[in-house]
């Protein structure tokens, strides 16, 4: 007897060419329900396919040897459990088989139809607009620093989802009105590295990380087309940070440090220079007295 599972995240029907063949070898198929896209692209490739228990059913499939089961869409753990339970003695053996595997990122389509879900049914959610969210979106690069300070690992993984559920929410709404989404989102993103990294994606070749550096800033420089180095700055930036991105846009610069700003201008100076982020230590250095 085998167990099929298949991925959600795949398109109906494309399924591996050994569970093809045991599908088509099976002396008979069943599924738990026979409206599933996976359960009827198999149908329409002419294989009969029964229903039988509902899924959410304790029952245990009946031992055939020459059947194939189709396990509930993505429930792998449905087809472990199953596969134990059978298996008491040496007269039964289960084999689970894999039709179709998710790829590294599969799991972010889940996350967009969540979210399609929410914006569709959620009075809530409806009702958020960029602005709206704007404040959320600042928590959440707050909270991911501070779980990246904290060295915690699960804490980051944790806000990175949060932060992550923010970029996709903003890219929903752009859907509705606004002529892109989340995938266009996803397509800037990877033209600009492919452009920006031409060590990796073209034939230039770099000896340090340096170089790799330098190259992406004058690459940008010819993308941006900016008249000034100080284009682009966000200027609500935390000062501090606002300060050492200036610096690093206009190099080396005369400070005189008579006030406590300039003073606090040359600390930054300082810190560039000893590849330091001002910024960071100075939160840590906080954060050391809480």
């Amino acid at each position: 007897m085998q167990i099929l599972v298949v991925s959600p995240r795949v398109a109906p029907g494309l399924l591996t060419l050994s569970a093809w063949d045991a599908l088509r070898a099976a002396a008979s198929v069943r599924a738990a329900e026979l409206d599933d896209p996976h359960v009827e692209a198999i149908v329409s490739a002419g294989i009969a396919v029964e229903a039988t228990l509902d899924a959410t059913s304790n029952a245990v499939p009946a031992y055939q040897p020459d059947a194939v089961w189709i396990a509930p869409i993505g429930d792998v753990g449905w087809a472990q459990q199953v596969a134990t339970d059978l298996m008491d003695d040496d007269s039964t053996r289960v084999e689970i088989i894999f039709g179709s595997y998710d790829q590294p990122g599969s799991r972010l389509l889940d996350l967009v139809e969540v979210m399609d879900q929410l914006r569709t049914r959620c009075p809530w959610t409806q009702q958020q607009t960029h602005a709206s969210l704007s404040h959320f979106l600042l928590e959440e690069v707050y909270e991911t620093l501070e779980s990246l300070d904290s060295g915690d690992t699960d804490h980051l993984r944790e806000e990175l989802g949060d932060l992550l559920m923010q970029v996709v929410f903003h890219a929903r709404i752009a859907a509705e009105s606004e002529g892109w989404d989340i995938d266009t989102v996803a397509e800037g993103i990877v033209a600009k590295l492919i452009y920006r990294n031409p060590h990796v994606f073209g034939d230039e070749t770099v000896t340090s990380a340096d170089e790799v550096d330098a190259r992406w800033q004058e690459l940008k420089a010819v993308e941006k087309k900016r008249d000034s180095p100080l284009d682009g700055i966000p200027a609500h930036m935390p000062a501090l940070a606002l300060a050492d991105k200036v610096l690093g846009r206009i190099g080396e610069v005369a400070v005189d440090g008579a006030d406590f700003g300039s003073r606090l201008l040359v600390l930054v100076r300082e810190a560039r220079a000893a590849g330091v982020n001002a910024e960071e230590a100075l939160r840590k250095a906080v954060h050391a007295l809480l």
